[in-house]
C-alpha cells in the first residue's frame, strides 16, 4: 500500500497543531465557564468578573506592554543600527563570534545572570561602589522596578543576539552588496545606503522571528519572576499563578487571564505590523529624498548591539563566578577565594536533574529531527504533492504565548490518560523544539544541489539510499546545529515541563525558578551555570564534529 505524498508533513504539522488547538479549547473554554471536570458544565462571565477586579490589572497591562514592546523594539533597533554603522568594519565579524554562547544560554540563565549582574548587591555595583563612596548595597531597584526596565532589558540580552542571527541569515540571500554599491554611487554614505536599501529587504525575511520574540516577551513568565515586580506582576504570572493555586476555583480566572493575554499578543502583532507600515511608508519617503544627514548619529547608535552583548556575556561571566565563589562581602569587587564547594554540596541533586533534563531534551530533539527531515525530503521529492505550504503552521507556538494554550495541553492529557509524567513532557517540549528545528533545517534542505540525488539514482540508488549516503552526510552541519537548537529550547522550557508533568518532573529550570525567589546565590550560579553548559557544549560538539568527520574532505569541511 501506498501513502500519500503529503503523509509526513502532516505528522510534522499534526503534531505540533493537535496539541496547541486542543490546548487553545482547554483554556477558551474554562475563561467562559465551561470546565465539566470542575462541575462547571455552563457558561458563564463569572471568570472575567473575577479577573477584571483583580487590584493592579492595569499595571499589569502597562508592564507586560512596556517590557515586551520596548524589549522588541529594542533588540531590533539596536541590530538594525548595528548592521548599518559597522557592516564593512572587523566589528561586524567580531560580534558574530559571540553569537554562539549567547543563543546557547537558556532565557533562565541569562535572566539569573542579569540579576546577578544588575541587582543592589551585583557585580555593577560593586564595581560602582568605591567612586561612588557606598559601603552597603544602595536602596535602588535595579530590578523589578515597578515600570519593568530591568525586564525590558534582560529579554532585550537574549533576543537582540537572536535578531541579529536572523539578519545575517536574510543578508546571505540578499544581494546587498549590489545595492549598497548602486546606493554609494548616488553620494549615498554607507550607514545610510544601508538603511534605505538593504534594511528594508532584511526586514521582511525576519518579521516571523521577530513576531516571535514580541510574543515570548509579552508572554515570558520565568523572566518577568525573575527580573519585573510581584506585585502586580507582569500579565503572564497571573494565570501561573492562579492555575497553581490550591483553590481549584481560581482555575477559571486563570483561563480568562491566559485568554486576556492571547488577545493581548494579537493585538500587539497587529499594532506592530501597522506601525511598521506607516514607518515603511516615512521610510520611502526618506529614501526618495536622497537627504544623507544622519550618519554618524547611525554610527553611535550601532555601538547600542555591542553595549548588549557585552552586558549579556558579562551575565554569562557573573553566574560562573557566583557559582564558583567563596565569601564574597559587599562592597568587595572579588571573593575572598574560589572554590567548587558549592558545585560538590550540590553534586549528587544537581546530576540527578541533568540526567532529568537531558532525558526530555534528547529523545525531543532526536523526534524533532526525524519528522523535519521525513517532511523536508517528501518535500524535495514530491512537490506540490506534498503540501509544502502546511509547514509555515508548525510555527504558530512561537507566535503564542505559552499560558495561552499549556493548560489546556494539561487538561488534554488527563482525558488521554498520559498524565504520566514522562510521556507529557516529551511531547509538550517537541510542540516548541519542533518549529525551531524546522526553522534551521528549511533553508540548507531546500538549497542543496538536486543534481547530486540525480546522480545518485542514476547509479541504481533508491531514495532511501540517496538520503542516507548523500543527503544526510552533506547536511551534516545543519543537522547538528537543528539538533544543539533543540535542545538549547527544551533544556530552557518552563512553563512546558512545570504544565505536562504536572509539576511533579523536575528538571534544571524548574528547580533553578523555584530556587530564585530566596536561594543562596551560589547554587542559584551552579543551577544557571550548568543550564548554560549543556546547551553550549551541544553547540561546540555541532562545531567541531563536521570539521574531525571531514578532515579529508575539503568539500565538507566547515568553514
Amino acid at each position: 500500500m501506498r501513502l500519500p505524498a503529503c503523509l509526513p508533513v502532516l505528522l510534522l504539522v499534526g503534531a505540533v497543531l493537535l496539541p496547541m488547538l486542543a490546548g487553545l479549547a482547554g483554556t477558551l473554554l474554562p475563561a467562559f465557564g465551561h470546565l465539566p471536570a470542575l462541575g462547571a458544565a455552563g457558561w458563564s462571565l463569572g471568570p472575567w468578573r473575577r479577573l477584571l477586579a483583580e487590584p493592579g490589572l492595569t499595571t499589569a497591562l502597562r508592564l507586560t506592554l512596556v517590557s515586551g514592546l520596548g524589549a522588541t523594539a529594542l533588540s531590533l533597533l539596536a541590530v538594525a543600527l548595528f548592521c548599518a554603522a559597522f557592516h564593512d568594519r572587523p566589528l561586524f565579524r567580531r560580534a558574530q563570534l559571540w553569537l554562539a554562547p549567547l543563543l546557547a544560554t537558556p532565557h533562565l540563565a541569562m535572566g539569573l545572570g542579569f540579576l546577578a549582574l544588575a541587582a543592589p548587591s551585583g557585580l555593577l555595583a560593586r564595581l560602582l561602589a568605591p567612586s561612588l563612596g557606598f559601603d552597603r548595597p544602595p536602596d535602588l531597584a535595579t530590578v523589578n522596578d515597578s515600570w519593568g526596565l530591568a525586564l525590558l532589558l534582560g529579554l532585550a540580552l537574549k533576543e537582540a543576539p537572536w535578531l541579529l542571527l536572523m539578519s545575517l541569515a536574510a543578508l546571505n540571500q540578499l544581494p546587498a552588496a549590489r545595492l549598497m554599491a548602486t546606493a554609494r554611487l548616488l553620494g549615498q554614505p554607507a550607514p545610510i545606503a544601508w538603511l534605505k536599501v538593504v534594511f528594508p529587504l532584511v526586514y521582511r525575511q525576519i518579521r516571523l522571528p521577530l513576531y516571535a520574540v514580541l510574543a515570548y516577551s509579552l508572554g515570558s513568565v520565568e523572566m518577568a519572576l525573575l527580573l519585573g515586580p510581584g506585585s502586580p506582576p507582569p500579565l503572564a504570572v497571573l494565570p501561573v499563578r492562579w492555575f497553581l493555586d490550591r483553590d481549584l476555583a481560581m482555575t477559571f480566572p486563570a483561563a480568562a487571564a491566559a485568554t486576556l493575554l492571547l488577545g493581548l499578543t494579537l493585538v500587539a502583532i497587529a499594532f506592530w505590523e501597522g506601525a511598521a507600515w506607516l514607518a515603511g511608508r516615512a521610510g520611502r519617503g526618506w529614501a526618495a529624498s536622497g537627504r544623507t544627514l544622519g550618519s554618524a548619529l547611525v554610527r553611535i547608535g550601532g555601538l547600542l548591539l555591542p553595549i548588549l552583548l557585552l552586558l549579556a556575556l558579562g551575565s554569562l561571566g557573573a553566574v560562573l563566578l557566583w557559582s564558583l565563589a567563596g565569601p564574597w562581602r559587599f562592597p568587595d569587587l572579588w571573593p575572598r577565594r574560589l572554590d567548587l564547594a558549592t558545585w560538590a554540596a550540590q553534586r549528587e541533586g544537581l546530576w540527578a536533574l541533568a540526567g532529568a533534563t537531558l532525558q526530555v531534551a534528547l529523545p525531543a530533539t532526536a523526534l524533532a529531527i526525524a519528522l523535519a527531515v521525513a517532511a523536508l525530503e517528501a518535500v524535495a521529492r514530491h512537490g506540490r504533492a506534498a503540501w509544502p505550504w502546511l509547514l509555515g503552521l508548525s510555527y504558530l507556538p512561537l507566535l503564542l504565548p505559552q499560558t495561552g494554550f499549556l493548560f489546556g495541553v494539561q487538561v488534554m492529557l488527563l482525558q488521554l490518560g498520559l498524565d504520566d509524567g514522562f510521556a507529557a513532557v516529551l511531547w509538550a517540549h517537541l510542540v516548541f523544539v519542533l518549529p525551531y528545528v524546522l526553522l534551521v533545517l528549511a533553508a540548507p534542505w531546500a538549497a542543496l544541489d538536486p543534481r547530486l540525488a540525480r546522480s545518485a539514482a542514476a547509479l541504481g540508488a533508491g531514495p532511501l539510499r540517496v538520503l542516507w549516503a548523500v543527503k544526510l552526510p552533506m547536511l551534516l552541519r545543519p543537522l547538528l546545529a537543528a539538533g544543539a537548537a533543540g535542545i538549547a529550547v527544551s533544556v530552557g522550557q518552563y512553563l512546558a515541563t512545570l504544565f505536562a508533568g504536572g509539576g511533579r518532573y523536575a528538571t534544571l529550570t524548574t528547580e533553578a525558578l523555584a530556587l530564585a525567589s530566596g536561594g543562596d546565590r551560589r547554587v542559584l550560579g551552579v543551577f544557571a551555570t550548568l543550564q548554560a553548559a549543556i546547551p553550549l557544549a551541544c553547540y561546540a560538539l555541532a562545531l567541531l564534529l563536521p570539521r574531525w568527520l571531514w578532515r579529508h574532505r575539503a568539500g565538507l569541511r566547515a568553514a
